[in-house]
């Protein structure tokens, strides 16, 4: 048995001090619910009950400022409490705890995510999905929360990128360009059918003159770049750069006819 022999009162916890030197840090609930006075003797599986009890207060209170920035997944709260090696009796007790008081609630998460999300970003429903899943939230839960994206607003946002990124690729062919959209709001997260109805909407067309000037400054380009090869072969290397970079075979044909007329 180990006896009390003092206790102090500290700024937010008292320490406990026992006839055998050690020391406790304990709240006031764990004071109070352990009746530690000075003279209190105590057993060792007590003291054990005390820090258990008294590390379940001081990471509640922790998690509990956790929480107050933002909400949290639960996977989020237990990712947080580990770093602490804190034992996993007391994490449980705490998740409990918190899920009574509705201070945690995968779905209220998702679905508060998913709508910060919108107004903040231009990601798709596809990006949200896996970022939810990355704070461990189940994908019945996710499919609930997404409801709150629907269709519609998946065509707003991917038409003010698809709108924006026409800008960035000006100086790419009609179909590089195209292409480029199309992979980048699918890497943003909206389906096949949202990027075609985008497409529809905003009605890319090809401007032949445009195509023109464009294939003329990159294939000057080219042509210049290649200009040390043998003809036949500078021609081929050419030719297949232009092809990559999305111009028509007809348009290639046209400017390499040309090109070579210059050359003789």
């Amino acid at each position: 048995m180990k006896k009390v022999v003092a206790i102090t009162r500290l700024k937010q916890q008292y320490k406990v001090t026992l006839d055998s030197g050690d020391k406790l840090l304990v709240s006031e609930d764990v004071l109070v619910r352990f009746r530690l006075l000075k003279g209190t003797e105590l057993k060792d599986s007590d003291i054990e009950k005390i820090k258990r009890a008294s590390s379940y207060d001081v990471y509640y209170q922790k998690t509990l400022n956790y929480l107050s920035y933002q909400l949290r997944s639960e996977k989020e709260i237990v990712m947080y409490l580990k770093k602490d090696a804190v034992d996993q009796a007391t994490i449980q007790a705490i998740i409990k705890k918190l899920k009574e008081l509705k201070l945690l609630d995968d779905q209220v998460f998702s679905e508060s995510y998913v709508r910060t999300i919108i107004k903040t970003s231009d990601k798709g429903p596809f990006v949200l999905k896996q970022q939810l899943m990355k704070k461990g939230i189940a994908e019945e839960t996710i499919l609930n929360a997404l409801l709150l994206y629907p269709i519609d607003e998946q065509i707003k946002i991917a038409k003010k990128v698809a709108e924006k990124s026409l800008k960035k690729y000006a100086q790419k062919s009609h179909k590089d360009s195209l292409n480029k959209i199309h992979q980048l709001l699918m890497t943003k997260g909206f389906s096949t059918e949202v990027i075609q109805e985008v497409f529809a909407i905003i009605a890319i067309e090809k401007d032949e003159d445009k195509e023109l000037e464009l294939i003329q400054q990159q294939g000057d380009k080219l042509w210049e770049r290649n200009r040390k090869l043998i003809a036949s072969k500078r021609k081929s290397k050419v030719i297949q750069a232009l092809f990559q970079k999305g111009f028509d075979y007809d348009l290639i044909k046209q400017y390499m006819n040309k090109k070579e007329i210059e050359d003789e």
